[in-house]
C-alpha cells in the first residue's frame, strides 16, 4: 500500500528527493509541485525515464502507476517526509533568521562548527517552505549539527518552518525593513521574526543573542540565552579594529582573547562574525579554530565581495537590498572609498505602501554623505528622483546598453540592489 510510510521506507534506501526532473539523480523520489508558473506533474514520465525511484503527484490520473504514490497536497507530503526525517535524526538544529546577514552567519557559523563536528548547512537560499524540507531530507545519521537558515515575507512563514525543523537553537541577526508589504509594516515584521523566539521558549531550547541590539534584547529578555555583542556585559563580546577594507576583530570569552584579520567587508558584518565566535564557543570549537575558520572564509554569490577588474574595484553587494541594509552599505562605502567613488543602486523590492518614502530616504543619505557619481536603476527609484545630476535607467538592460558605449575607469563601485533587479549582468563592463 502507498502510504507515507512506505514512500519514506524507499527514501532512505537512496537518501534523494528532487523537484526539478532535468536535474534528478537516479534513485531520488521526484516531488511534482505546482507553482504559479510551473506544473510539475507535466514531468512525472520524464522524471521516471531519467531514473526516479518513485513520484510524488497530486493528480488521480496516476493513481495505478507502480511507481506513482498520489497525495492531495504535494508540497505538504514533502513537508511530512522531511518531519518524519528530521524526527529519525540525532542531530541537534540551529535555527537563524533575520532581516539582513542570515545568509552570511549560516556560512560562518557552519565554517566555524564544521571544525569540530560534522556539520549540514542550507545550501544557498534555500531557505522557505520548500527549500527547509529539502536540506532536513539531507540529514544523515552522521550529522551531528544542522545549520537551517529560514526566510519569510509574511506573518507566521517562521512559525510553520520551526514546525518542520524543530530547531533546539535559535539565532536572529537583526530586525530591520524588509518585505515590508508582506508583513504589514516594521511592526508586522518584528512580530514575523519574534516567531523563531517563541517556538525556542516553548520547546525549551536556546538562544544566541546580540545583546547589543536593543531590540533583540528585549525580545529575548526572559528566555534561556547565550549573548554576544560589542560590550562586556555579554558573554562573548569583541571590537571592531580595523575596518581598511577587511576587517578585523578582536574578541574575548572568559579568559581567553583573540584576533580575527577577515576577508569580509562592511562594518555591518562584525555582528555576523561575533555570532559565528559565540556560536564557537558555545559549542567548545578549539579558540584557534574559530579563527582559522573565520580568517580562510571568502564572500561569495555577490554578498559584500571586492572584485577587482582591470577597470575599476567593486563593491559587489546586490543579491539583496532593504532600506536597513542599504543605509548601512551606504555609510560603510562613504568611510572607505576615495575621491573616485561611484554608486550603482537598484530598487529594493517588496517594500509596498512604504517604497516611495524609503527610496526617498535611501536618495536624501546618498546627498547627506556627499556622492556625486550615481547610477540609479529600477521604476522605484525613478519616481522619486527627477534630477539632472544622476543618471537613472528603468531596467538594468538600459544601463548596458550606455555602459557598452562609456563604461567607468578606475573608480571604487558600490554595486547595491534587490536580487531581482540582476545588478550582476553589469559586471562583465566594469
Amino acid at each position: 500500500m502507498k502510504t507515507l510510510e512506505t514512500l519514506y521506507a524507499l527514501f532512505l534506501q537512496h537518501g534523494k528527493v528532487s523537484t526539478d526532473s532535468r536535474k534528478l539523480e537516479k534513485g531520488a523520489i521526484f516531488f511534482a509541485l505546482r507553482g504559479d508558473n510551473f506544473d510539475g506533474n507535466q514531468f512525472v514520465f520524464q522524471a521516471i525515464d531519467n531514473g526516479a525511484i518513485a513520484a510524488v503527484s497530486d493528480l488521480s490520473e496516476f493513481e495505478d502507476h507502480p511507481k506513482v504514490w498520489v497525495v492531495d497536497d504535494t508540497l505538504k507530503a514533502l513537508q511530512q517526509l522531511a518531519v518524519m526525517h528530521r524526527k529519525s535524526m540525532s542531530a541537534k538544529v540551529i535555527a537563524i533568521t533575520g532581516s539582513n546577514g542570515k545568509t552570511t552567519t549560516k556560512e560562518l557559523i557552519a565554517t566555524v562548527l564544521s571544525k569540530k563536528y560534522k556539520v549540514l548547512f542550507t545550501q544557498g537560499n534555500l531557505n522557505n517552505h520548500i527549500g527547509v524540507p529539502l536540506t532536513l531530507l539531507k540529514l544523515t545519521p552522521d550529522t551531528e549539527l544542522a545549520v537551517i537558515e529560514m526566510g519569510a515575507n509574511h506573518q507566521g512563514e517562521i512559525a510553520a518552518l520551526c514546525r518542520l525543523a524543530m530547531p533546539h537553537f535559535g539565532l536572529i541577526t537583526n530586525i530591520g525593513k524588509a518585505h515590508l508589504e508582506g508583513f504589514g509594516g516594521f511592526t508586522g515584521v518584528i512580530n514575523a521574526k519574534s516567531e523563531l523566539y517563541a517556538y525556542i521558549d516553548d520547546h525549551g531550547g536556546q538562544l544566541f543573542v546580540n545583546t547589543s541590539n536593543e531590540l533583540l534584547d528585549q525580545l529575548s529578555a526572559n528566555i534561556k540565552r547565550f549573548t554576544y555583542g560589542y560590550d562586556n556585559k555579554a558573554e562573548v563580546y569583541g571590537e571592531l579594529v580595523a575596518d581598511d577594507p577587511y576587517l578585523a576583530v578582536v574578541w574575548e570569552y572568559h579568559t581567553h582573547q583573540a584576533m580575527i584579520q577577515t576577508q569580509i567587508v562592511g562594518q555591518y558584518n562584525f555582528e555576523n562574525i561575533m555570532a559565528a565566535v559565540a556560536m564557537g564557543n558555545y559549542f567548545e570549537v578549539e579558540k584557534d579554530d574559530i579563527v582559522e575558520a573565520l580568517e580562510k572564509y571568502i564572500p561569495a554569490n555577490h554578498r559584500s565581495q571586492i572584485i577587482e577588474t582591470e577597470k575599476n574595484q567593486l563593491l559587489m553587494d546586490a543579491y539583496n537590498a532593504n532600506p536597513t541594509s542599504m543605509e548601512a552599505a551606504l555609510i560603510n562605502f562613504s568611510k572607505r572609498c576615495g575621491q573616485r567613488s561611484m554608486l550603482i543602486l537598484g530598487d529594493m523590492l517588496e517594500l509596498g505602501n512604504d517604497s516611495e518614502a524609503e527610496h526617498a530616504n535611501i536618495l536624501k543619505l546618498v546627498i547627506d554623505l556627499g556622492f556625486k557619481n550615481v547610477i540609479l536603476v529600477g521604476h522605484e527609484f525613478g519616481k522619486v528622483y527627477s534630477g539632472d545630476d544622476w543618471l537613472h535607467f528603468n531596467k538594468v538592460e538600459e544601463l548596458i546598453s550606455r555602459l557598452e558605449e562609456d563604461a567607468p575607469k578606475g573608480y571604487d563601485i558600490l554595486i547595491k540592489a534587490s536580487r531581482g533587479i540582476r545588478l550582476e549582468k553589469l559586471l562583465p563592463l566594469l
